[in-house]
């Protein structure tokens, strides 16, 4: 078995998908006749279900939104701190 490569959607067509599904289509139908994968499409039901966007910004928890604040603030300071070692070493010599 081959693997497809990754393939892009466009918000309409995830909204179409999903309105089919709504409308009564079922999903094993839908999963089929669009060549979709199931783990995505169902990402795509519950993404519209609960806030109506398919941007993955959009879909993030609280945690995750503060994880990836704390990760570049971390990577910030981190900079810094290196910043100050080499001036250290520099200030160290003369």
């Amino acid at each position: 078995m081959t693997k497809r490569g990754r393939r892009a959607f466009t918000d309409e067509f995830k909204n179409q998908m999903v309105q089919l599904y709504l409308n009564g289509k079922p999903r094993a139908e839908i999963i089929r006749e669009y060549d979709l994968s199931a783990s995505a499409f169902d990402k795509w039901v519950k993404q519209s279900q609960s806030t109506g966007s398919f941007k993955e910004s959009d879909n993030r928890s609280d945690e995750q939104k503060e994880l990836i604040k704390l990760r570049k603030e971390n990577q910030q300071l981190k900079m810094e701190n290196d910043i100050l070692k080499q001036a250290a070493l520099i200030l160290g010599r003369k």
